[in-house]
Parts: C-alpha cells; sequence; structure tokens
C-alpha cells in the first residue's frame, strides 16, 4: 500500500480493522501474509510516533537519540500486532500503547543512568572500564588508581571521580536480599531484604505521636494547670518554687498536679 504512514489517523483505523481481519486468514510465513502484517506496522506507526514524544525530555537528558526511541518502541508495536483479537471489539491503539509504552520504558531502564551524572564523567566511565581489562590482562591482577590514570594520562582525581559516577549507572532495590551475621554470633548468616538493614527505628517518632494526642488534651485545662505544668516539666522547677510564684501552698501545687496528670492520663488511654 502506498504512503501508509502518512495516513490520517481515522483511516488508519478502519483500515487496521480490515487488515487485521484479513491477516487472521491468511498463512503465517507466507508473502501475503508478512505483506499484510508490514502495512498494519506502517498505518500504526503514529502510535509509536505519539508515545516517543512524550520520552523526548528523558531521552535528551540520558544522550539518547529519538530515533533508537522510535525502533524500540515500533518493537512493541509489532508485539501488539500479533496480540490482537478482533473479536474482543476493543480499538487497536488501546492494546498498543501500553505495549509501546513498555519497550520504550524498558530501554530507558536498561541503557540510561540511575541518577544524573554529567556526559564527561559517563564518557570516563567507558574509557575506565576499557582501561581496566586491558591492565588487568597485562598485569595479571587489578590495577590500581595510579595505575589508571598513568594509563589515561589522567590525574587520579580524575579517575576516582569517574569510579564514583560509575556507581551512578544502577541502582539496587530495597527488596534486594542480602547476608547480614553478627560479629558476636556463630551461627550462619541470615538474609533479609535491603530495607530491613537499613536504618532504624527512631524513637522520636514515638513521642511525636504521643505529643499529637497529648496537644488537644492540654487545650482543654485551664490556664493555671497548664501554666504549672509548663513551670514543673518546662523549666524544671520545684512545686515549692511554683506555690512562692503562684500565691499558693506546695501542697495545694502537688494536688494540682496529681489531679492534672490524673485527667491528661486519663484522657490519652481513651483516645
Amino acid at each position: 500500500m502506498e504512503n501508509a504512514r502518512e495516513m490520517a489517523p481515522a483511516d488508519a483505523r478502519e483500515l487496521s480493522r480490515l487488515f487485521f481481519g484479513k491477516l487472521r486468514t491468511l498463512e503465517e510465513g507466507t508473502r501475503e501474509y508478512q505483506y499484510t502484517r508490514n502495512t498494519l506496522i506502517e498505518m500504526n506507526l503514529s502510535l509509536v510516533q505519539f508515545a516517543a514524544r512524550r520520552f523526548r525530555s528523558r531521552a535528551a537528558g540520558g544522550g539518547l537519540d529519538m530515533d533508537d526511541i522510535i525502533q524500540v518502541g515500533t518493537i512493541g508495536l509489532i508485539k501488539a500486532i500479533d496480540r490482537y483479537d478482533l473479536e474482543r471489539e476493543v480499538e487497536f491503539s488501546t492494546l498498543a500503547l501500553p505495549y509501546i509504552t513498555g519497550e520504550i520504558k524498558r530501554y530507558f531502564r536498561d541503557t540510561t543512568w540511575a541518577v544524573h551524572v554529567p556526559r564527561r564523567l559517563q564518557e570516563l566511565r567507558m574509557e575506565l572500564a576499557k582501561a581496566q581489562e586491558t591492565l588487568t590482562d597485562d598485569l595479571g591482577r587489578a590495577p590500581t588508581v595510579k595505575e589508571v590514570a598513568r594509563h589515561l594520562k589522567l590525574s587520579e582525581e580524575e579517575v576516582i571521580d569517574g569510579l564514583v559516577a560509575a556507581n551512578g549507572y544502577t541502582s539496587g532495590s530495597l527488596d534486594t536480599a542480602g547476608a547480614e551475621s553478627d560479629a558476636t554470633s556463630t551461627a550462619s548468616p541470615t538474609t533479609r531484604p535491603l530495607a530491613e538493614r537499613l536504618g532504624e527505628v527512631d524513637p522520636a517518632m514515638e513521642l511525636f505521636e504521643e505529643f499529637h494526642t497529648l496537644a488537644p488534651l492540654l487545650e482543654q485545662l485551664d490556664e493555671r494547670d497548664r501554666w504549672i505544668l509548663q513551670m514543673r516539666f518546662g523549666e524544671e522547677k520545684t512545686q515549692a518554687e511554683i506555690g512562692a510564684e503562684l500565691g499558693i501552698s506546695q501542697m495545694q501545687v502537688s494536688r494540682i498536679l496529681s489531679r492534672t496528670l490524673a485527667r491528661l492520663r486519663a484522657g490519652m488511654l481513651t483516645v
């Protein structure tokens, strides 16, 4: 079919249905089958171009060519054509776009850096990899930073920068299992996901929850009771000092504190 790529989307949808119907009646591997399948690919390349445009800025940031993105997306289009079933009465584009987008995302995942790294360091990573391979063969061991720097005629600082940047090429999942052992134990190392082995519980989290619960209860107290709590626990004054400041006895301060604390404790237990 002439100019299948330049066909209007509405015409492409209608003709695609006819060609899909014809494709299912042909024997796979025949010349007519291949022609019909290729025509379907040509007519629906606009879906690939539409999906690829969404990744234009991402491709530019990763130094990737849009032609490569189109080719990868076309693989998804072909998979969708091979799996499309007219009897399901679903628009082909509805099935095709997830396949196309999935292939493009997979391509980015497999070929781009996990974190943004300057182009200079990306190129240096390739040079370092080649240099390390060559020197390992020559020396019979892994080369030192100094040896790599001399081989590439770079400073040791530049080599170190490149080695550090290479860590940005891949990223690890927090679900990745790994072995850990207790230096004081003779038992076999245990295997746990990385997320369970990194960090620790912040003890302040429990206090935060308690303060969050306590705040509305404090607002229900009268001003004098709140002021006594502030002096006793905020300013760490003694009951005698509080009594002298408020003009009441130490015994009265003690009773007020006991009553107020009991009220707050009861309120927190019922929340």
